[in-house]
């Protein structure tokens, strides 16, 4: 009954979010609600449809690979720079609202990067716990993965991210095992001695490349 609340009660904060942030212009729309607004009216449910949550590395995902989306039904809805209190309040929206089968979740690295404002790990995990519990409650499979490997950001060099990653992939990790749901580990293939991405898959220390990309596909396929 708690968790139904709960559930229930983000559902009518979306709600009531998103519809006060549409009375406003575009410049005043913090969860980028905009962005795949009109993409969104498009679209027509499809079985086996997929619904990609995340932040740039996963926004970028469908223009660095473009086949992976065209050669299977992918919906990427990325966007550069969100956290997890975007994504939250965006989640009716561009996933729950599309009717696709699953949503794999791809989040944090930009809240620990503090893009935001400060957040604890725990907030940002209760965030991804949240839009898991929303997909499950409109009969979505949801599909967790772990945070890439980062041990730098080039746009704020004071954050020293590597061991928050490790922290707040194993609560994710620990989460999916308590409930069931398929987690995908990126981290461990990705990750250099140094708590970094490998350079082979990405060049600036977040985003993954062609390489990077491709080594992300070869291991999500298997849970979907």
């Amino acid at each position: 009954m708690k968790s139904l609340l709960k559930v229930l009660f983000l559902l009518t904060l979306i709600v009531n979010t998103t519809n006060a942030i549409s009375q406003n212009d575009y410049n005043n729309d913090w969860a980028n609600l905009k962005k795949y607004e009109m993409e969104n009216k498009s679209v027509i449910p499809a079985k086996n449809s997929v619904v990609f949550m995340g932040d740039s590395i996963t926004e970028f995902w469908k223009t660095t690979s473009p086949n992976f989306f065209t050669s299977h039904p992918f919906i990427d809805r990325g966007i550069s720079s969100q956290t997890t209190s975007q994504m939250l309040l965006r989640f009716q929206q561009d996933v729950i609202s599309l009717k696709p089968s699953t949503v794999v979740i791809l989040a944090g690295i930009n809240d620990i990067a503090e893009n935001t404002g400060p957040i604890t790990l725990e907030a940002v995990f209760e965030n991804i716990e949240s839009m898991a519990e929303l997909a499950k409650t409109n009969k979505i499979k949801v599909v967790l993965c772990s945070v890439l490997p980062a041990n730098h950001f080039y746009w704020n060099p004071k954050i020293e991210p590597a061991d928050k990653v490790v922290a707040l992939n194993k609560m994710i990790k620990d989460y999916a095992q308590k409930n069931k749901i398929p987690f995908v580990d990126y981290y461990s293939a990705m990750v250099d001695d140094k708590k970094g991405l490998q350079k082979k898959y990405g060049e600036d220390g977040v985003h993954p490349n062609v390489t990077g990309y491709k080594k992300m596909e070869s291991i999500l396929l298997k849970f979907l």
